[in-house]
């Protein structure tokens, strides 16, 4: 596939984040299915509306810890948003992350994730690009990790 028809059909891709109640990341690979099957976080719907879902039911903060759900903001890129289950904290500024989707129609282990925010609060992420073999060069906006566990039990 030619790189100009990539990029206009990566975005309607991506779309396929949507958790609107159908199917499972072993029919329609989606994001937000796929999250919840490899994760303790029991939410349903489009990723974007993950966040404001985990209120009150979950801890949400902006340090990544092993097992949380990283909430991908939506945007022109990512309609629906996105999720990805960190596997791994590598250091203040990097995750490794399993995820659906990402790379059209795959499952990606582990990887890699980096916080390019300027507070450090993750904020803001690159994601690496598995054809490239480098994070791609988009920074997306996110809003933080929901944590398998309610607030103040943590």
């Amino acid at each position: 596939m030619k790189a100009g028809r990539l990029c206009l059909t990566l975005p309607l891709l991506l779309a396929a984040c949507a958790g609107g109640g159908h199917g499972s990341w072993h029919g329609a690979l989606q994001c937000a299915p796929y999250a919840r099957e490899h994760s303790d976080i029991n939410l349903r719907g489009d990723a974007a509306t993950w966040w404001w879902q985990a209120q009150g039911q979950y801890a949400r903060g902006s340090r990544p810890r092993t097992g949380d759900v990283l909430v991908f903001r939506a945007t022109h890129r990512l309609p629906s948003g996105h999720v990805s289950v960190v596997r791994e904290v590598r250091n203040n500024r990097l995750v490794l992350v399993d995820h659906a989707n990402w790379e059209p129609g795959e499952v990606t282990r582990h990887a890699p994730v980096q916080d390019v925010s300027p507070r450090n609060d993750w904020t803001r992420v690159r994601v690496w690009w598995s054809p490239t073999h480098a994070f791609g060069k988009t920074v997306y906006p996110t809003y933080g990790f929901i944590e398998p566990y309610t607030p103040g039990n943590s």
